[in-house]
Formats: structure tokens, C-alpha cells, sequence
């Protein structure tokens, strides 16, 4: 089978982000993006994924640490959907009850080609540690809009705020994976009566 993999780069006057991914690798990662959780985050994405990952940015971190998540999720994004070409032999589709602790959030994906985020996730918090929590979403959508996908992601339940985030990022790794697992009863085939995933 082809590899799935590709490379994605994006320089503006906030950021400038170069990203690597493999969809078929084992969940490394070399994460450098100057903030600590997103950084955690972004590892926790990978493993459990199963998608090796590659991320450096260098942000205007000086005002405030959106555009550096934001940035960040446009280029995985965009890599992912290079990676993943015409779709052809995936899965397409997959849902899950991820649960930490207190904590439990579904994840549900559409690898469809039309870019969309339904995000039912409230944090009792502004911040975890010095991290805003409404970046979560802000990520989310970036990379949702870019790899163009349907993802649906909802914190049933949670108390801890780093849980909820958590649980987000682990939630949507496995409906990645299992999503982007080839079809062994399909391998060539586009998964859409259309005949085209591109939106």
C-alpha cells in the first residue's frame, strides 16, 4: 500500500508551524510548540492515534497563546488531509464513550471531505494552569475545517478540567484511528455511494 504521509508548512507575521505526520506510523511524536499542556495535548493525540507526528511553532506567544493552538491545528489539519489523498480504502467513520476518572466525552467522526465541528464541551474554568481552556475548541475546529471532516465531540460528564481537555484529545485520537484504518474488505474503494470524498 502507498504511504500515508505528508508534510505541511505556514508562515504568516504570528506564527510560522512546520508539521509532519504519518498515518500509519506507532503514535510518536516530537511536539515543540512553546505551550506546555497544548504540547501534552498534542502528544496524547499521537499516541493514541497511532499517527506519528511532527509539530514546531514559533509563535507570537508575547500577546497570548491562540494564534500558536489555532496555527497549529490548520497545519496538522492540512497535513492529515494531504496524507490521507482521495480516501480511498478508509473506514470512513467511527464514534466513542472515552472515560478518565470522573470524566466521560464522546467523539464521533466523518471523514467525509466537508469540514464541519459540533462541540458540546463546557470547562468550570478560564484557564488550566496558564492555558485557556476555550482553546480546546479553537484547535478542534482548526483541524476539523482543514483535514475535512464531521467531528462531533461531547464532554457527557467531569469535574477536573485537565480530565475534560484530556478526555477531548484522547477521544478524538481513537475515532482517528479507527477511522483512518484501511478497510480490509475495501482497500480500493472510495467508502461513498458518490464515488468521491471531496466534499
Amino acid at each position: 500500500m502507498p504511504p500515508r504521509s505528508a508534510d505541511y508548512s505556514r508562515k504568516t507575521k504570528e506564527t510560522e508551524v512546520s508539521v509532519s505526520v504519518d498515518l500509519d506510523g506507532a503514535g510518536s511524536s516530537r511536539v515543540s510548540t512553546g505551550v506546555g499542556f497544548f504540547d501534552h495535548m498534542l502528544e496524547q493525540l499521537s499516541r493514541h492515534s497511532l499517527i506519528d507526528i511532527t509539530v514546531d511553532v514559533d509563535g507570537d506567544r508575547h500577546i497570548d497563546d491562540h494564534h500558536t493552538v489555532e496555527d497549529a491545528g490548520i497545519a496538522i489539519g492540512q497535513a492529515i488531509a494531504r496524507a490521507l489523498g482521495d480516501r480511498r480504502g478508509i473506514m470512513r467513520y467511527a464514534s466513542i464513550d472515552l472515560a478518565m476518572d470522573e470524566t466521560l466525552t464522546r467523539a464521533a467522526i466523518d471523514v467525509s471531505g466537508r469540514p464541519f465541528l459540533v462541540w458540546h464541551v463546557e470547562f468550570s474554568a478560564p484557564k488550566i494552569g496558564t492555558f485557556d481552556t476555550e482553546l480546546v475548541r479553537e484547535f478542534f475546529h482548526a483541524l476539523a475545517q482543514n483535514a475535512g471532516v464531521t467531528l462531533h465531540v461531547v464532554n457527557h460528564y467531569g469535574i477536573n478540567n485537565h480530565h475534560v481537555a484530556e478526555t477531548c484529545f484522547k477521544a478524538v485520537a481513537r475515532v482517528l484511528r479507527a477511522a483512518f484504518e484501511r478497510d480490509p474488505r475495501q482497500p480500493d474503494a472510495i467508502p461513498s455511494t458518490k464515488g468521491s470524498l471531496e466534499g
